[in-house]
């Protein structure tokens, strides 16, 4: 039986690779019991500093990334063979009737048949809500998301599906592994980063906001619109929804914005992850806001420390980047 971890999608920028470098870089530079993650993405930095901080925050604007930390993270109850039994169920059984997955994403981003079953099972898990516990809900929803993302149609993201190859029947449903986070207060927001700065406390503050043009509720706008469940009419070739959730982190009022988050923070430590883009043939991928200006701001905050690491930057389409590094600005406030 599968089970999957939260590091097991495939996320533009996920710092999976680097998160034990990250990790030892914060328990040896910072002090402190309460760690937040303001652009948690994947979650893959929180769930490796569980162990460390009694107070784990876990911020993203994404509605299908604050589910899945839900799923992986939240304390409270749920039936594991329930689940396995749902589980069962839900690989058994057939389905031949079209839905909005099939109908708007089938022979496209999946098979015809996966995308009947991946319809269906969304279907289910709203109708029958009321006979789930949140958590079990949770679980069964992201368990879905981490199923169809592993084979989907694509080259890591939604921007676009491959065309002109045959797609084969693949989608099987496994569960994801929930957290055992009882020794944690674990805090789950959805909410843009600037507002939530104002009324944050903990004591160290983890920044990895987007670095190019790239908008994530558009790259991954599938696991959006399946997550919401709200089935809205589609746009264009990748069959979009209408734009909404989207980022000034990825506009060129990115290093106002940066500016205006790091004012507000009011905290011991300030750790920001940051990777030389800026060099990249893509005009979309380029960085928005440029390694000077990330420590002209960071200098009016407190005494800065700078680490860098070589590093093969997750790349899901023709872009190349050279020289690339990722940097964390590890901040003491004054």
């Amino acid at each position: 039986m599968m089970l999957y971890n939260i590091w097991n999608r495939r996320y533009t920028g996920s710092k999976y690779k680097l998160s034990n470098w990250i990790k030892e870089l914060i328990i040896n530079n910072c002090s402190g019991n309460s760690f937040c993650d303001m652009f948690a993405g994947t979650g893959i930095i929180s769930y490796t500093m569980l162990e460390n901080y009694k107070t784990i925050h876990l911020n993203d604007i994404l509605f299908s990334n604050e589910l899945i930390y839900k799923a992986f993270f939240y304390n409270s109850e749920y039936d594991m063979n329930k689940l396995i039994n749902i589980k069962n169920y839900f690989n058994g059984v057939k389905i031949n009737d079209d839905n909005y997955v099939s109908n708007n994403f089938g022979d496209k981003f999946f098979s015809i048949n996966d995308a009947r079953k991946i319809g269906y099972i969304r279907e289910y898990l709203e109708i029958n809500k009321s006979s789930l516990l949140d958590k079990e809900y949770y679980i069964l929803l992201a368990s879905l998301i981490y199923s169809f993302d592993k084979i989907a149609n694509t080259v890591g993201h939604y921007d676009a599906y491959i065309k002109n190859k045959e797609i084969k029947d693949k989608f099987e449903f496994n569960l994801i592994t929930p957290y055992n986070t009882k020794m944690n207060n674990i805090i789950i927001s959805r909410k843009y980063a600037n507002e939530l700065a104002i009324s944050l406390n903990e004591d160290i503050i983890y920044i990895d906001p987007p670095y190019n043009s790239r908008q994530y509720s558009r790259f991954y706008h599938i696991l959006e619109n399946i997550t919401m469940w709200k089935k809205p009419k589609l746009f264009g070739t990748a069959l979009k929804p209408m734009p909404e959730n989207m980022s000034n982190y990825c506009r060129n009022s990115a290093k106002k914005e940066f500016n205006d988050l790091i004012e507000k923070l009011n905290c011991k430590y300030i750790v920001v992850s940051y990777n030389n883009t800026y060099n990249s043939k893509s005009k979309a991928s380029e960085n928005k806001i440029l390694y000077d200006d990330i420590i002209s701001i960071l200098n009016n905050k407190g005494k800065v420390k700078i680490f860098d690491k070589n590093y093969k930057f997750f790349n899901a389409g023709k872009t190349n980047f050279t020289n690339h590094k990722e940097f964390i600005f590890l901040v003491k406030v004054f």
